[in-house]
């Protein structure tokens, strides 16, 4: 079986360092908020082009934290509208119902499956606060017209770049478009830790203050708390494990894309469409990393049982939209027949930085001979 992607064989790679770092970290005594997480937190600022990296406990708290700084700095107050795709992953709604807030949902682009920037302008109202645009499957959204129409409308930009590590446009960096941006380090992901981990990044000074004291009991100093606060702490171990990995990220990302263009120049069944037009290479394409290889195809649950049977595991990201879920039942009724469309069609293609081009060939072969029932 070719496996979706193994986490076993991609901290293999490195696991002697890993476990020097672990080491350390276990040697020195100190555990929370130390060096290990202010190397990190300096490190992938850097790489993201921003003044500030905030280790947080994960991805979702990276969300969710941002907004509840701009709540007590007065950029936000409660019932204010904030745009995200009706398409994404249920966490970026999460953040905002969690924060008082109201999500409106957008249609993606059928293209690229993220947000519609021309949806996002329709969508906007006087209680329009901030966009989250989320950088699906590791392509960025079109930031430049979504931040034109922040710009034109004074709304805030908050990137989900959760699955966007290292994706730019032009040279500019997920997580450094917006007003700021939010990152999860979950094992799975581009740049994953051996746990939960997360990270915002922004190069605002006084939203960086604030999250900092909000992800440690809302303290900036030891039992003074001028916020009521949470615990969302990046831990020593993982910041450790995350400097490691990130030595490696570019690599690892290169090899990714390799996976992706052997696949957009060899699937060419009728029946498939692919992620990106095939005259794009994947090679080059710098707004894109490929954390995710999603195809469509309208026999999806045939095409994902035919693969099985072919010895090729499968994904779907996600069987179930957001406004379908029963945690939101109150949105039951409505209808965005797109994003419906495109949760019953798409299917997520192993690849990862450890899948060898025999094994993306494998996959190439069994995509291209599936005739569905017809």
């Amino acid at each position: 079986m070719i496996e979706f992607l193994s986490l076993k064989d991609v901290n293999a790679e490195y696991a002697v360092q890993l476990k020097e770092a672990c080491a350390r970290v276990i040697d020195s005594g100190w555990y929370v908020q130390g060096v290990e997480l202010a190397t990190f937190e300096k490190r992938f600022a850097q790489m993201c082009g921003v003044k500030h990296c905030l280790g947080v406990a994960n991805g979702l708290d990276a969300l969710s934290l941002t907004l509840r700084a701009w709540k007590i700095l007065g950029k936000l107050q409660e019932g204010d509208e904030v745009i995200v795709p009706a398409n994404t992953y249920i966490a970026s709604i999460l953040a905002v119902t969690e924060n008082g807030l109201t999500p409106v949902l957008v249609e993606p682009d059928e293209k690229t499956l993220n947000i519609s920037p021309a949806l996002v302008r329709a969508a906007i109202t006087p209680r329009t606060k901030v966009i989250i645009p989320v950088h699906l499957y590791g392509q960025l959204a079109d930031m430049q017209e979504i931040q034109d129409i922040a710009a034109e409308h004074k709304l805030l930009v908050l990137e989900d770049a959760a699955q966007a590590h290292l994706a730019s446009i032009d040279a500019t960096p997920a997580g450094s478009w917006g007003d700021a941006g939010a990152f999860s380090f979950y094992p799975g992901k581009n740049l994953g830790a051996l746990g939960d981990a997360g990270a915002v990044t922004t190069n605002d000074d006084e939203l960086a203050d604030v999250i900092k004291a909000l992800r440690n009991y809302g303290s900036h100093k030891k039992y003074e708390n001028i916020y009521p606060g949470v615990n969302s702490r990046l831990d020593e171990i993982q910041a450790a494990m995350l400097s490691v990995k990130l030595n490696y990220l570019q690599s690892n990302t290169g090899s990714r894309r390799v996976v992706a263009d052997v696949y957009m120049k060899g699937i060419n069944n009728p029946l498939i469409t692919l992620p990106l037009d095939k005259k794009t290479s994947a090679l080059t394409l710098e707004s894109h990393v490929w954390h995710l290889f999603v195809i469509r195809c309208e026999a999806r649950d045939e095409l994902h049982q035919y693969l099985a049977n072919a010895g090729v595991q499968t994904l779907i990201h996600y069987p179930i939209p957001p406004h379908k879920q029963k945690a939101y039942s109150d949105w039951n009724s409505l209808s965005f027949p797109l994003t419906e469309k495109i949760h019953d069609q798409i299917l997520s293609l192993p690849i990862g930085p450890t899948m060898s081009l025999a094994d993306a060939k494998v996959v190439v072969d069994a995509c291209n001979s599936f005739v569905g029932r017809g």
